[in-house]
């Protein structure tokens, strides 16, 4: 192999692969290729991180910790620490009751229609939570339409049972649920059935198999379910906002919210200070997660999945299944169609007087409705077109470095995914408000949104391409390289080809989450360049809530569209890429 190498080269040595092959090139073209890939993954996770750490102790430019801890006890901060903490915590809890019992019955039991049930579970992770929130409100409210037409509305002028602390945890609860689901899912997969055919055969129940076998081989699980969950609700701003801001109920990232749009760029030392709070908050309990798992896949040996029977309690258990489905994902969905079928809130729906005046309003003549629907198409669509393209010669050349740097440029890649985007919002706007070399200010333009989602989605896009490029057959792009062909007509000859559907997979989740997205650009908006979950947060606040509906039935429809050509094209990618299959 040696030789041919070198005869292909035609000038001195190859560079040897780190971990793998030697491929053919000069070694200052494999350094240039690698030490691009490193540029761009320090620009997009590690400098807008390093800004905001540095306006947060040092916004004189000078270190100043007391100034720093000032700013986090102040008492607004210390109650929003508290409001966090609290509901991130009993969140996270509620999520691990409806996740697992789901995990356990889709991937362990023979129960019906499991593959469904656990693809609509994942649906409220799809959504957007400001979405979710919106939903919810207009379920409970005393104006809503649905309850309106049951006879079971509240009383005119009482208050919406969702607004405040237990609302926001049963939200948390819901739209968490699906992450608890999936991490679970990962692992009982894992569990052999030799494990538990042994125990059966001792004559220990179903129930108590789980409880005495299973569920404690997983625990590292749980715990990284848990904190996971815990993790989103501290990041989450969409149900906060509209759940918690109403009742002056506020948390770490709605009080930023409320700073900055209060006071402008004056209290960026103060909000900076709040934003590390919440990304070292989010950080903390990823580390736990990854504490926890990892010794787990040395715990549990993969083999073939367990699988219960559940005899008589089939049927029964199914429909207590789709009771729950029912209860926290169609009741509100229902709710918030109702909610935009009737021209205003108080009017009964019915035959008479259901009408599309809501749809047609903010689809067709209501300017800035418009103006946000284009603005999220080509803001999410750039962003996924542009990651979707950049992330295969980026995976391709990651897959040349050992496995320890790929492990360590991988979570680079997670950060800004990873931590709240309020945080990630502040980030960017601490980097580009002043004026940089060649680019400007990027500050209130169109480019610093689009530079943020590329950003906060690029881990999106490159986890289906980096698992695609690891599972292509080394041998094919020895065989070029032995032929003659160069490192630029490989990658575009063998790698693109094969990864073209994970990164159009990858493409496709870039859009599906930056599409309604709403915690980035409610900080980074400016006038004109508003996008759907700032118009739809604007709308509810300003009274037009049936407006906000039709924006938000609007959106859920564009996310079940791509769920479905996500599902569709799934046939075509490596195993794990989409959670449902």
């Amino acid at each position: 192999m040696g030789s041919a190498e070198h005869r292909v080269a035609g000038s001195g040595p190859a560079l040897p692969r780190a971990g793998g092959f030697a491929l053919p090139g000069t070694i200052s073209g494999q350094r240039l290729s690698a030490l691009a890939v490193l540029l761009v993954i320090a620009v997009l996770s590690l400098l807008p991180m390093a800004r905001l750490v540095l306006a947060a102790i040092a916004p004189g430019g000078e270190v100043d910790f007391a100034a720093f801890a000032g700013r986090l006890a102040s008492p607004a901060a210390l109650k929003a620490t508290w409001h966090t903490l609290d509901t991130a915590f009993f969140g996270a809890l509620l999520a691990l009751c409806l996740g697992i019992p789901f995990a356990v019955a889709v991937t362990m039991t023979d129960l019906p229609g499991r593959k469904i049930l656990g693809f609509l579970l994942l649906l409220p992770l799809m959504i957007a939570p400001q979405v979710t929130a919106l939903a919810w409100l207009h379920l409970f409210g005393p104006s809503s339409t649905l309850l309106g037409m049951l006879g079971l509305a509240p009383q005119p002028g009482s208050g919406n049972p969702m607004l405040g602390r237990g609302g926001i945890v049963l939200l948390y609860g819901v739209q968490h649920a699906p992450i608890v689901f999936i991490t679970m899912r990962a692992g009982l997969s894992r569990v052999p059935r030799d494990l538990v055919e042994a125990a059966r055969s001792c004559g220990a129940r179903p129930l108590g198999v789980l409880r005495t076998i299973v569920l404690p081989v997983l625990r590292p699980y749980v715990v990284a379910a848990a904190a996971l969950a815990f993790v989103s609700g501290v990041g989450n701003f969409g149900i906060p906002a509209l759940l918690g801001m109403p009742v002056n109920y506020l948390t770490l990232p709605t009080l930023i919210y409320q700073d900055l749009s209060s006071f402008g760029p004056s209290v960026l030392p103060q909000i900076a200070a709040l934003s590390v709070l919440v990304g070292a908050l989010a950080l903390v309990g990823m580390v736990f997660q990854s504490l926890a798992l990892r010794g787990a896949g040395h715990r549990v040996v993969a083999g073939t999945p367990a699988r219960f029977e559940l005899g008589r309690f089939r049927l029964p258990l199914a429909c207590a299944g789709w009771l729950v489905i029912a209860l926290v994902l169609v009741l509100p969905a229902y709710a918030l169609l109702a909610t935009s079928l009737v021209p205003s809130f108080g009017v009964p729906l019915g035959l008479r007087t259901a009408t599309i005046a809501n749809y047609t309003e903010v689809l067709v003549r209501q300017a800035s409705t418009v103006r946000a629907f284009r603005n999220s198409l080509l803001f999410a669509g750039g962003a996924a077109l542009m990651l979707a393209l950049g992330v295969i010669p980026m995976a391709a050349r990651l897959e040349r470095f050992d496995k320890r740097w790929r492990r360590v440029l991988g979570g680079i890649v997670d950060l800004p995914y990873t931590i709240p985007g309020v945080v990630l919002a502040i980030a960017c706007i601490l980097l580009f408000l002043r004026p940089l070399p060649l680019i400007g200010s990027l500050y209130a333009t169109a480019s610093i949104i689009l530079v943020a989602y590329a950003m906060r989605f690029l881990t999106l896009a490159m986890k289906p391409v980096t698992t695609a490029v690891g599972q292509i057959p080394r041998d094919l792009d020895e065989a070029a390289a032995i032929s003659g062909a160069g490192p630029s007509r490989r990658l575009w000859t063998i790698t693109a080809p094969l990864a073209a559907p994970a990164a159009v997979a990858g493409g496709l989740l870039v859009f599906m989450s930056a599409f309604n997205e709403l915690t980035v650009s409610a900080l980074l908006w400016s006038s004109g360049k508003e996008t759907l979950g700032v118009v739809l947060f604007s709308l509810e606040e300003a009274g037009l809530g049936t407006q906000a509906a039709a924006i938000a039935v609007s959106t859920i429809v564009v996310v079940i569209l791509l769920l479905l050509a996500l599902d569709r094209l799934g046939r075509r990618l490596p195993p794990g890429v989409l959670p449902w299959r």
